[in-house]
């Protein structure tokens, strides 16, 4: 049995290797899909899309331009941000519900644009909440000391699973890739740098809410499941969003009490970009007014696990928070599966 002081030398050595942001960076195509040629494409209108969604615009991948190549670009742009050369990066761990293929992982092949052929590589399907779940995974890691160097990457080309004839889907996604790199030895024990706390759920009981049907293992493509356009995603909207802002709302709370903290405490509040009125809704149940919520939906759409990682690079760049300010960043998504994390900057 290990002493008291053993055990309190431990934990606070554990405290001191907190995972901390050293860069960020994000990458989205350059075209851009506006509400106007939405219409047409599909029975919707400008003014129907943005008060229900909060969109005006989203970014779609030009022919050839993959999820591969958006991860490496933002990647390309944290490791810059903080300095480090892709060699000395030790972890790439990806969050994607479009892998360019479904082996290898979009992390291996990422991994070879990047040049850090040092890393181990690995894949996160959590769907919109992935780049947290990919967050607290490195986190995890780089306090049992595995790794230094924890590039973690959102990437979605949404596009390429959207059915541009159903207008309750078509109009809500965009594609993007936002990443950061975590490095060991966050000091938040002592008020530095680095990650608070996280929070992980998933209720697989729900999964037909928000899933595509065919392309997998279980209903493997076919001219079939291509006609009847099983391959794209489908949602049930209105249960979809109840259940997300119920679900933040809680994930919210656990993790704020992990970390000691109230909303109170909170800087600055980063919400999955889903739709404008989950985010006021979940903002309402929170207590958060509009100057502590960071939204971007206008300009991007819903760009799945990219979302957190893009607006955290924007919040980053233009020092939205102040030296030692608090961020609380909360997902949901298909899984149905969700979580939290509060950050310290």
């Amino acid at each position: 049995m290990r002493s008291q002081a053993a055990g309190i030398i431990s934990d606070q050595k554990q405290a001191q290797r907190q995972g901390f942001i050293r860069g960020t960076g994000l990458a989205v195509p350059d075209r851009v899909l506006t509400n106007a040629e939405l219409e047409k494409m599909v029975d919707t209108s400008d003014e129907w899309i943005r008060t229900r969604s909060g969109i005006r615009e989203r970014r779609i991948c030009a022919d050839g331009e993959d999820t591969a190549d958006l991860a490496a670009r933002a990647g390309s742009k944290a490791l810059s941000d903080a300095g480090v050369e892709p060699i000395d990066v030790d972890l790439i761990v990806l969050s994607t519900a479009t892998p360019d293929h479904l082996l290898p992982s979009t992390a291996c092949e990422t991994q070879a644009r990047l040049g850090a052929h040092r890393a181990a590589a690995f894949d996160v399907s959590a769907a919109c909440a992935g780049w947290l779940y990919g967050v607290a995974i490195a986190d995890g890691l780089l306090k049992a000391e595995l790794f230094e160097n924890a590039l973690v990457i959102g990437a979605e080309k949404m596009s390429a699973i959207i059915d541009y004839t159903d207008r309750s889907t078509c109009v809500l996604f965009g594609d993007g890739a936002g990443a950061a790199l975590l490095g060991s030895g966050g000091d938040v024990a002592n008020g530095g740098t680095g990650l608070l706390a996280t929070h992980m759920q998933t209720d697989g009981r729900c999964a037909q809410m928000l899933w595509r049907p065919a392309g997998g293992a279980a209903m493997p493509s076919t001219s079939e499941t291509q006609s009847e356009r099983l391959e794209f995603v489908k949602q049930e909207g209105r249960d979809v969003f109840k259940r997300a802002v119920l679900a933040m709302e809680e994930s919210s709370r656990i993790v704020l009490g992990k970390a000691g903290m109230t909303i109170d405490d909170i800087d600055l509040v980063i919400p999955h970009q889903a739709n404008i009125r989950i985010i006021e809704s979940l903002a309402k149940r929170l207590g958060v007014d509009r100057e502590r919520l960071y939204i971007n939906i206008d300009r991007y759409g819903n760009t799945s696990s990219a979302s957190i990682p893009i607006a955290l690079d924007e919040v980053r760049r233009n020092e939205m928070v102040p030296p030692g300010g608090t961020v609380l960043m909360t997902a949901f998504g298909g899984g149905l599966a969700w979580g939290s994390a509060v950050l310290r900057l």
